[in-house]
């Protein structure tokens, strides 16, 4: 089973979750996530356990904060992950952000001192097992620096495409690569 973790701000409805809904059908999970951090880690970890319990292989696919999440998930369970775009260091993009807005349902809600600190909490120092990450970059990310993710996973197996955008322009053309890294 496929999840899909959606980045900042996003949902489980916004639009990447939806053509990874729509090609992958019932393999994917795409749930919707609180912004408060520990709350969405704890849905995730929930979730894995459910389907690691019911013996399913799992693999993970993060977009944008997503991504951030997915390796702290991956290096815990010892998954195979897909990076799109990752935030590596969100602690630092999210800082001053203040008040925020939910893209998918026009609500907003504010990022405080607290959620950075824990965010902070779930930074994974070392990676491990760098061969189970295939991280997928577009050059011209207009919210991230796509070369801290090669920075911080030089040994993972990369896509790096000139161009694109942070919401990772074309992403179903990978849907195919996506799938035989997970399996």
């Amino acid at each position: 089973m496929m999840i899909y973790i959606h980045g900042f701000g996003s949902s489980g409805h916004g639009g990447k979750a939806t053509l990874f809904r729509e090609y992958f059908e019932e393999e994917v999970l795409a749930p919707s996530l609180s912004y408060v951090p520990n709350l969405a880690i704890d849905t995730l970890e929930q979730l894995i356990e459910m389907l690691l319990e019911k013996d399913e292989p799992v693999g993970l696919v993060g977009s944008s904060l997503g991504g951030y999440y997915a390796i702290y998930l991956a290096q815990k369970y010892d998954l195979k992950a897909v990076l799109i775009n990752p935030a590596i260091y969100p602690y630092k993009t999210l800082d001053k952000i203040g008040m925020a807005m939910n893209y998918h349902d026009g609500t907003s809600f504010e990022v405080t001192d607290s959620h950075m600190q824990s965010l902070r909490a779930l930074e994974v120092q070392e990676i491990e097992n760098e061969e189970n990450f295939l991280v997928l970059l577009q050059t011209e990310d207009e919210v991230l620096d796509y070369t801290e993710a090669v920075e911080k996973l030089p040994n993972a197996d990369f896509v790096v495409e000139e161009g694109g955008s942070h919401s990772f322009e074309n992403i179903e053309s990978y849907f195919r690569k996506i799938s035989l890294f997970l399996n």
